[in-house]
């Protein structure tokens, strides 16, 4: 029999029509704050390796989305519009559109909230993967096709996102670390900002409770001094972050502080340039991870054993015992447990940062 007449077995047009129906697009929902996408790169990246032929896509709230796309392995990053509190339907339906034109093969959302449930809905890949809910909006029990127990809460976070993917026998990685990248244009405008490699000592969190004394920051600045280590302050844009820096400056009149960036993409520039990267449990303290900065985190109402970055070039120092945790923005024990932490533990994980003795 000719090629023509064996009927589908050589027509080009056939086999480009097949190859286009039999691609997996994969799309991974992280909506929620900037630290728990950067965490959640470790299982985009197992899904990559377990699909490297695959089209891989992330959704993220449009402020996170710096956070992704400087990864080459991501086919497109999504941003959404998103005010915390309010629908905003109007702007984010566009985007919905579009991603459901995308007709994806697969989703998996990680976090499992409400939000994340309906647009895993609505955007309706074949298969929708998501963390069986315990309680919560009913839509959440109806948005997935498969549905995965939530890991033990104690296990690192790495773990319990890892954990989803198990539904879909992704092996775990030899290597789960973070990963991001800083925009290469932007090198000069950050060294302009941030010139040299200081220790970057950041202090705010989204958080008061997590945040570490202004006090024991002043400590451990002068002895950095007295040791000739270039260190240089930052906090977030907020004003209540900012107001830490205020707080400082009364401290440490002379002390060099960072000022306020203009975007994340900025930030990200600036973080890849400190020599170590030093803060309380935030989303800058995953950032620094990922750009391969040495990291010490400080931990106090959050467990390090859930939340500090992985490997040998991160350390992590656990305060005390309070009652505080939940969602609590502010601490109401008398002794706060962040403060536990005293600045000559700091000063010896900044040592062996830095390759220097006690």
């Amino acid at each position: 029999m000719s090629p023509a007449g064996s009927g589908l077995g050589m027509c080009p047009h056939f086999h480009h029509v097949l190859g286009a129906v039999s691609k997996t697009k994969i799309l991974v929902l992280v909506f929620k704050y900037l630290g728990d996408v950067a965490v959640a790169v470790p299982a985009m990246r197992a899904l990559r390796a377990h699909w490297p032929q695959a089209e891989l896509h992330a959704l993220v709230a449009e402020e996170a989305a710096p956070i992704l796309r400087g990864l080459p392995w991501l086919d497109r990053v999504w941003a959404l519009p998103r005010t915390r509190g309010k629908a905003r339907l109007g702007t984010s339906w566009p985007v919905i559109r579009a991603l459901q034109k995308e007709k994806f093969t697969r989703s998996v959302d990680f976090v499992g909230n409400d939000r994340g449930a309906i647009l895993s809905r609505l955007i309706g890949a074949k298969e929708r993967l998501g963390v069986r809910p315990q309680k919560g909006f009913l839509v959440r029990r109806l948005a997935y096709t498969q549905c995965v127990e939530e890991a033990d809460p104690t296990r690192h976070e790495i773990v319990r996102d890892l954990q989803v993917l198990s539904a879909w026998d992704v092996p775990f990685p030899t290597e789960p670390r973070l990963e991001t990248r800083a925009d290469p244009k932007l090198a000069d405008e950050a060294a302009k900002l941030l010139p040299g490699r200081p220790v970057l000592f950041h202090l705010s969190t989204s958080q008061a409770k997590k945040e570490w004394p202004v006090a024991h920051w002043a400590e451990l600045y002068r002895r950095a001094q007295a040791a000739k280590i270039a260190v240089v302050f930052s906090a977030g844009p907020t004003a209540r972050e900012q107001a830490l820096l205020e707080e400082l400056r009364k401290t440490l009149p002379g002390a060099p502080i960072l000022p306020a960036t203009a975007s994340l993409d900025l930030f990200l520039a600036v973080l890849a340039r400190a020599h170590v990267f030093v803060s309380p449990d935030t989303a800058p303290l995953h950032l620094a991870a990922g750009l391969g900065v040495p990291t010490i985190g400080l931990f106090g109402p959050t467990a390090a054993s859930r939340w500090a970055p992985l490997g040998e070039k991160h350390q992590a120092v656990q305060g005390g015992l309070c009652p505080c945790s939940g969602h609590w923005h502010q601490c109401r024990a008398a002794q706060p447990c962040i403060a536990a932490i005293k600045p000559g533990a700091v000063w010896a994980c900044l040592l062996q940062a830095l390759g220097q003795n006690a």
